[in-house]
Order: C-alpha cells, then sequence, then structure tokens
C-alpha cells in the first residue's frame, strides 16, 4: 500500500491497527477521511482496512458510469488483494448499499454488516416522489459541508473534476439500487442498521432493511442527519464497537 491495482483501477489504501479484520466502505464523493474517526476508534481491537473507489478521494477516476455491482466486484478485488478470506464490514450511504450486496451475494465474505445510512432503492430517499405524505422529521442542515474541501485537496484529477463526479453520482443515485426486500432475508450474517433521525434516508426504509434481515438490529441515531459519520462519531464508533464485541 498505499496504492493497490483493483481491477485495473490504481485505488488508494489504507490499513491500520492489530485484530480481527474490518473493512470499511465508504459514501458517494466522500473520502476515507469521511470515516477516520471510526478507523481510529475501531484500530485498537481490530485491524481496518478501508480503500477509495474511483473517482474519490485519493482515486482517479475512470471512464464511464459508476455501478453498485461495480463497487461490489472491487470490494471483493480488495479483499483477495489485501489477503482477507473475510472481514467485518462497515459503510456508509453508497458503501452500505455496496456492503449489503455482499452480504447477500457473497455471505462467506461478510462475518457481520454495519450498514449506515443505506437504501435498497431511490424511493426510500425523503425527497423522492414515493414518499409524498409519509411522516418524516424536518429537514436539518447537515454538519457535514467537508467532502468538496477534502476532494478538491485530495483527488488526482484537480478540483475541477468534482463536478463531473457528482454528475455520475447523481445518475446513479436516481437510477439504483433496485433490491428487493425479500431478497434480504438471504443474509446470514449479523446486521446493525443505522441511520440518523433526520436523514435524508427516511426512517421507514432503515426499518424495511432491519426487519427484511433476520435478527437484525436498529439504531436510529438522534439529532442527526445524512452526515451523521461528521455529527456524532462518537456515538457511532461506541454502538459499532459494542455491536462487534457482542458478536465473540
Amino acid at each position: 500500500m498505499p496504492h493497490l491495482l483493483i481491477n485495473g483501477n490504481d485505488l488508494y489504501s489504507e490499513a491500520v491497527g492489530v485484530g480481527e479484520p474490518v473493512l470499511l466502505l465508504h459514501g458517494g464523493f466522500c473520502s476515507l477521511e469521511s470515516l477516520r474517526f471510526q478507523a481510529e476508534a475501531l484500530s485498537g481491537d481490530h485491524e481496518v482496512f478501508a480503500f477509495e473507489r474511483p473517482g474519490h478521494g485519493r482515486s482517479a477516476d475512470i471512464e464511464g458510469d459508476y455501478t453498485y455491482a461495480q463497487g461490489a466486484a472491487d470490494a471483493l478485488a480488495y479483499l483477495d488483494a489485501v489477503g482477507l478470506e473475510s472481514a467485518h464490514v462497515i459503510g456508509y450511504s453508497d458503501g452500505a448499499i455496496i456492503g449489503l450486496m455482499l452480504a447477500m451475494d457473497h455471505p462467506s465474505r461478510v462475518r457481520s454488516l454495519v450498514s449506515i445510512s443505506g437504501n435498497l432503492d431511490p424511493s426510500g430517499f425523503s425527497g423522492s416522489p414515493e414518499s409524498a405524505g409519509i411522516a418524516v422529521l424536518s429537514p436539518m442542515e447537515s454538519a457535514d459541508g467537508k467532502e468538496r474541501e477534502h476532494y478538491n485537496r485530495l483527488s488526482p484529477d484537480g478540483a475541477s473534476h468534482a463536478d463531473a463526479v457528482r454528475k455520475k453520482l447523481f445518475a446513479l443515485w436516481t437510477s439504483e439500487p433496485q433490491i428487493d426486500p425479500a431478497s434480504l432475508a438471504s443474509i446470514t450474517a449479523p446486521v446493525l442498521v443505522m441511520a440518523g433521525d433526520h436523514d435524508s434516508i427516511r426512517p421507514d426504509h432503515s426499518l424495511l432493511i432491519a426487519t427484511s434481515i433476520t435478527g437484525a438490529q436498529l439504531c436510529i441515531v438522534p439529532g442527526a442527519t445524512h452526515g451523521l459519520v461528521a455529527e456524532k462519531p462518537a456515538f457511532l464508533s461506541a454502538v459499532i464497537k459494542e455491536f462487534l464485541s457482542s458478536l465473540n
């Protein structure tokens, strides 16, 4: 490390700590900086692995659109590249979607899953047409306004490329994923679902994810938006550490 060749792309990678392996999967238009607090909090008891997908953080962009299937394929290739047969997976936003796909389609690679602010399809957003008439808490302004700053500082493509990345992400977010809630019943790993009470993912959608997975736990974080990893980092880390310790 710090860069590994993953499915033909040179992707930035980090590993820290000692113990059972944890794989961190960042969100869309995020870098590993968004999960820095969680990585450091977990590194005392776990070996924490993380990489930045194409067009994010220190990894250069690629030609063509983004897909969650490619994100899952890259995560599997990354596990292979660092020599991990399996890991505890913690995914945030887009990373949570990728984590759910891994747990469904590659159960032997996922020891447990923490899904933070993920969704099954675009209707899960509070601003989607399908959410009309569904009661949600009044929107709060996200406390996390640093992702553009991180992009400008870290991206090898330069600050001017950010709009191209966001355009591809918007196309992704408005068309994918398309996960049938019934398919989540195939997940056998222990799962913790987390989201903010003022998240852009509706609370009832997070509840749907949790109730569709046998034995899953649900944590709705008070006073938090979709930027909960930046707004409530200590709270999230405490809950995640308790969840992981309960598996031993």
